[in-house]
């Protein structure tokens, strides 16, 4: 049984990974190119980017033909006495993003390097005393987002975060919930730690909730783990590529969930922070051309535009 695999794009894509950045477009002009560029789905990247106020989201939203799939979110509840603080700032998000016509919460571990500087701030590896705190935390966060928001949770491992690798996400989701606990496999992240995608598809078929479609280049990333580079510092170097430049094999992914059998979104990622303004517009439309181009029948969500160079 095949599966709609419904393809749309995120700020990160346009070098947005904070609310607030001088080295980041605006997001009238975020908004704008995703239109352009053929997408009609986005995420709303970090909170604070876009409008936070419901009714002016959706205008912005509903003029350019444009729809929510997804909040995004951090967590960092291995650490004791985190969840008052996880919980306010998960349940901004999420109100926001059902207000929207969202159905989704992506939530992202907590990273032991600086997102900017790349130093370290933690550790990075944990105990066992604080991975059953993270998972039966994200447990607690799951169970909360679907009751209160009537959202899912999908659980989106990360570059220099304590989630990162196969053996990390097997960990998670023995030890969580699949009522209220899925993932989100970023394409992307688990090539750059040097997982296969297809072995945790096929691992756990039943878990494949969301994913975020991103390749790395191979001959960059053996410079990173040469050098021990930081996510910040790998992205500068140019880890992330445009595909079909990089890996894994967009084709082999989509065919591998589309046989799943389950609906997901596939919100497509390059993380390009930062970036000058006008680069992004022809990369995603040349991203967008080639995901409709992929021979992948379940592929939804594009509109037709010319992949201009």
């Amino acid at each position: 049984m095949s599966a709609t695999i419904t393809v749309g794009t995120a700020p990160d894509s346009w070098g947005v990974w904070f609310p607030d950045d001088p080295r980041q477009v605006g997001y009238t002009q975020f908004l704008d190119d995703v239109a352009a560029a053929g997408y009609e789905w986005i995420e709303l990247g970090p909170y604070g980017f876009l409008p936070t106020d419901p009714t002016h989201l959706r205008d912005e939203l509903d003029a350019r033909g444009l729809k929510l799939s997804a909040g995004t979110v951090g967590e960092n509840l291995h650490l004791p006495g985190t969840w008052d603080a996880v919980w306010a700032e998960a349940s901004a998000v999420a109100a926001l993003t059902a207000a929207a016509g969202g159905k989704h919460l992506v939530v992202l571990p907590a990273m032991y390097r600086d997102l900017q500087t790349g130093a370290p701030t933690e550790p990075d590896t944990l105990t066992s005393e604080q991975w059953d705190s993270l998972t039966s935390g994200v447990d607690r966060l799951g169970k909360a987002l679907r009751e209160e928001y009537g959202l899912a949770l999908q659980f989106h491992p990360h570059a220099d975060a304590h989630v990162a690798t196969e053996r990390h996400i097997t960990r998670l989701l023995e030890a969580t919930d699949p009522t209220y606990v899925n993932l989100c496999l970023d394409t992307g992240h688990i090539a750059y730690v040097g997982s296969d995608n297809l072995a945790i598809i096929e691992a756990h078929p039943s878990r494949i909730g969301y994913l975020h479609l991103k390749q790395v280049d191979p001959q960059v990333m053996q410079q990173v783990r040469a050098q021990d580079m930081s996510f910040a510092d790998a992205v500068i170097a140019g880890a992330m590529v445009e595909p079909p430049r990089g890996v894994p094999d967009f084709p082999s992914v989509l065919e591998a969930v589309a046989h799943l059998g389950t609906d997901v979104f596939a919100i497509v990622e390059q993380d390009m922070y930062p970036c000058a303004p006008d680069a992004p517009l022809p990369i995603a439309r040349r991203t967008s051309a080639y995901l409709g181009s992929c021979g992948v029948g379940a592929v939804r969500g594009l509109r037709a535009v010319h992949a201009s160079a």
